[in-house]
């Protein structure tokens, strides 16, 4: 079993390592305005028919633990209506299988009775009863939990780009959601050490690395990359007058009250889930011909994995593990990321940043975002990154085809520890720190 957080510790032994994967699970029930299409990944994958066989494919990994989504808007589709079969049924199969769930409480979306989504008062008091309930039901059986999936992603397409509920679309509205969704996850967090003191909250967040050449652009891009952080700054208390971000929070809305709320009583952090992708994660800003800012996404060399360790080590000094990676594209350039991420997590390793745990993100692939916009057929938006492939012939139903991958990955899991390299010295850790 995965420890409880009187023993978190464990996992910074020399020889401790966690292999894990993951389904997409994003789930934005909101039908998109002039579609109608709503983006519920496991509805689009077939994973509501699948997930006995499903998991079972987790289980040919021989992996220890696995992140995994449970669809608030389907366990509670009315305010007091609720309903657990699929997600007894799932995990239960998960604990059957000795896999370990990393449950995933939100991904993105909510119950569309949530009027306003994040933004509706209420939102807190809701998500904590919706963790406390599914919480008791696994009481001493599940550990990991991570309250919300990507806050800075979800304030971005609800606050920022106006993409989701609810829809605004200004810095404004991007610091009014992340304020929202930091609450909630404090209050969740709450709620199952309320439940289970031993219940380890897994904050897991996307890491972006911003860039320019532009000088001009320098102060823009060191406060993209402090936006990164946010998040995690708030609900650990960092964000005071001294924080980098506090003038620029204020300025656009954030009472100086509730900043300090979060500050009085700080959520410790007991491990951190860092987001990467070779495809996404780098950012580069400059302006185009007509002035415009734009942000670029050059595809990432394999310093990305180490460049991300020591950041978010020398910043918060925990435990870090990759909580989603993987590559687009061809078998083979999918197996080389995956040696290359493999390789600069040991590097980490060996020089004493505690990475301790590598998830390979998606398990198979997922329906594109743009699928809930646009009017191409499913099939058109399958976005293959994972160990095995899905269908794009819509005659076969979105089987799932074993590629190499899947030995390549089951091998490195059945290597453990060994097959990353040990941790370096707890003392080399505090050194690196020291050094920062």
């Amino acid at each position: 079993m995965l420890p409880g957080a009187s023993d978190i510790g464990r996992l910074t032994s020399p020889d401790a390592f966690l292999w894990a994967v993951g389904i997409e699970d994003t789930f934005i029930t909101a039908p998109h305005r002039g579609t109608g299409r709503t983006l519920d990944e496991y509805e689009l994958t077939d994973h509501y028919g699948r997930w006995r066989e499903d998991i079972g494919l987790m289980a040919q990994l021989g992996a220890p633990c696995a992140r995994y989504g449970v669809p608030w808007h389907r366990i509670q589709p009315a305010p007091n209506v609720w309903q657990w079969d699929f997600v007894d049924a799932a995990l239960e199969r998960m604990l059957s299988l000795k896999i370990d769930p990393i449950v995933d409480l939100v991904h993105y979306g909510l119950p569309a009775w949530i009027d306003q989504a994040f933004l509706n008062p209420d939102y807190p008091h809701y998500v904590a009863e919706y963790a406390t309930r599914l919480a008791e039901r696994f009481r001493g059986r599940v550990r990991w939990y991570t309250p919300l999936n990507e806050p800075r992603i979800t304030a971005w397409y609800c606050g920022r780009l106006g993409w989701w509920p609810p829809y605004q679309r200004s810095w404004r509205g991007f610091v009014a959601l992340m304020l929202a969704i930091c609450q909630g996850i404090v209050e969740t967090v709450r709620a199952l050490r309320r439940v289970d003191p031993e219940i380890t909250p897994f904050h897991v967040d996307a890491t972006d690395v911003f860039e320019t050449d532009d000088p001009a652009l320098a102060a823009e891009a060191a406060r993209r990359q402090e936006l990164v952080f946010l998040a995690l700054d708030l609900i650990s208390g960092r964000v005071n007058p001294g924080h980098a971000l506090w003038n620029w929070l204020r300025s656009n809305g954030a009472d100086e009250k509730r900043l300090e709320s979060f500050a009085r009583e700080p959520l410790e952090l007991p491990i951190i889930g860092v987001n990467l992708y070779p495809i996404f994660t780098k950012k580069r800003i400059l302006r185009d011909h007509e002035g415009r800012l734009r942000i670029r996404m050059p595809y990432a060399s394999g310093d990305l994995v180490e460049k991300i360790g020591h950041m978010y080590f020398e910043r918060y000094g925990v435990p870090l593990m990759i909580s989603e990676t993987a590559d687009k594209g061809s078998v083979e350039r999918r197996l080389e990321w995956l040696r290359r991420s493999v390789a600069a997590v040991g590097a980490l390793r060996a020089q004493g940043i505690p990475m301790i745990g590598y998830t390979w993100w998606p398990m198979f692939a997922l329906v594109t975002w743009a699928y809930r916009q646009g009017l191409r057929p499913l099939h058109d938006h399958l976005l293959q990154m994972g160990l095995w492939d899905l269908d794009p012939d819509p005659k076969r139903r979105l089987a799932r085809i074993e590629t190499p991958l899947v030995d390549a990955y089951r091998g490195l899991v059945s290597g453990g520890a060994a097959a990353v390299g040990r941790l370096a010295t707890a003392e080399a850790s505090v050194d690196r720190l020291r050094a920062g």
